[in-house]
């Protein structure tokens, strides 16, 4: 992968782009000045995503990005668990059976989802389980395999049930992320989800301290209805900790964000809060500021219901813009919110706009603009991260405004 980087602004001086592009004739730089819209009735030509180019190629169908707290890239592909630095250079594959998520605590211990056989009968013919993988020293190449958390005997309910055969096959752990006190939380889905059980529901969340402990899931979800505490076929969850370390601290919330991949809910991205009760004790339930929609300072809104249709990750920005970023892999698209649930970013300076600008994008295809099933998202220092599964690729992009 090639070190060099440069980025195409896309604003309407055409004239003064063409040392940079050639003219304008060319199809790669009229998608470029296009900026990218979904909709071009709703986007200005002020403010938009660029794309930081050369993207990143050669990987196959990756599903999964994340930046970590120890300053590298790390993407699932089909190859397990790739290790890159912030150029784009490979410097490990650490391979991981059935891996699909990763993300990284302020220790900079690693976790990735997965799969591992177990024996689980003793009879000589292994079961294949959702897994988590919990590593250390992925960064400089030491790497060690601490602990895997195996479905269903991770899950403190389960201590009194016996295995679920195919049921707890058909189990899988879709998610991961790291609160600032390095607590783990694990998004999990399954068949079973009768709420009268002695056992926790299959669509649930779990948390886990740092050394691995099962310490109580998201109670108060539901786990097969659509509602704004929804926790139907959850496809990923990000929390509002994440790199890089700072003077300015760390988000401490609780909080975290989760989308949905069950087809007939109406919601498939929620803000899902802690609520601390004394007699009730930790209970999860919904932001329900999100649902208020002023259409004084915002036209989209992140719980329009039928706003997505398969969104497959979510991140949250933890410096100053707070954004919210979504992927559809159905829609090809990527999206960015604020946190009050606007769609758009914010006006420029100077800008006679009242309302948040619309920069989300997308559409099929394999030009700079476009995804083919985009499955995973990040963000580090102004630059947001697509992994690009049809296409292959690691995409990146910045806003216009923060190269000024």
């Amino acid at each position: 992968m090639k070190k060099l980087a440069y980025i195409l602004i896309c604003f309407p001086l055409l004239s003064s782009c063409d040392f940079l592009f050639g003219t304008t004739k060319d199809d790669v730089a009229a998608e470029i000045f296009e900026e990218g819209a979904i909709d071009p009735e709703l986007i200005p030509s002020e403010v938009g995503y660029v794309p930081v180019l050369p993207f990143w190629t050669g990987f196959d169908h990756p599903v999964d990005i994340y930046c970590g707290y120890d300053e590298m890239i790390y993407v699932i592909d089909d190859n397990g668990l790739n290790v890159l630095d912030q150029a784009g250079n490979l410097h490990d594959i650490i391979y991981i059976q059935g891996a699909s998520d990763v993300c990284q605590d302020r220790r900079l211990h690693t976790y990735v989802t997965g799969r591992v056989d177990v024996d689980v009968d003793d009879d000589g013919m292994p079961e294949n389980l959702a897994a988590v993988y919990h590593l250390t020293g992925t960064a400089t190449g030491n790497v060690q395999f601490i602990d895997t958390l195996i479905h269903p005997f991770c899950d403190e309910s389960r201590n009194i049930t016996s295995f679920r055969g195919t049921d707890d096959i058909a189990v899988e752990f879709t998610g991961v992320t790291t609160l600032a006190d390095n607590t783990l939380h694990v998004s999990r889905t399954g068949p079973r989800n009768d709420l009268t059980g002695i056992a926790r529901v299959d669509n649930t969340i779990l948390f886990f301290d740092e050394d691995g402990n099962n310490t109580g899931y998201s109670n108060g979800l539901s786990p097969v209805s659509s509602n704004l505490r929804s926790s139907w076929n959850i496809s990923s969850i990000a929390g509002f900790a994440a790199p890089p370390q700072s003077l300015a601290g760390i988000s401490t919330s609780a909080d975290f964000l989760i989308t949905l991949e069950a087809e007939d809910a109406a919601y498939k991205v929620l803000w899902i809060q802690q609520n601390v009760d004394p007699e009730a004790g930790v209970t999860y339930g919904e932001n329900a500021a999100l649902a208020a929609f002023d259409l004084t300072k915002a036209d989209r809104f992140l719980y329009e219901p039928g706003r997505f249709e398969a969104p497959a990750d979510v991140y949250v920005a933890p410096d100053f813009t707070g954004y919210i970023f979504v992927v559809d892999s159905e829609l090809d698209s990527l999206y960015q919110f604020t946190r009050r649930g606007y769609e758009g970013v914010n006006p420029p300076p100077g800008s006679t706009t009242t309302k948040q600008i619309i920069a989300s994008f997308g559409g099929a295809g394999d030009g700079p603009f476009n995804f083919n099933e985009p499955s995973g998202v990040a963000y580090l220092r102004r630059v947001v991260y697509v992994a690009d599964k049809g296409n292959g690729r690691i995409c990146r992009y910045t806003l216009s405004t923060d190269l000024e």
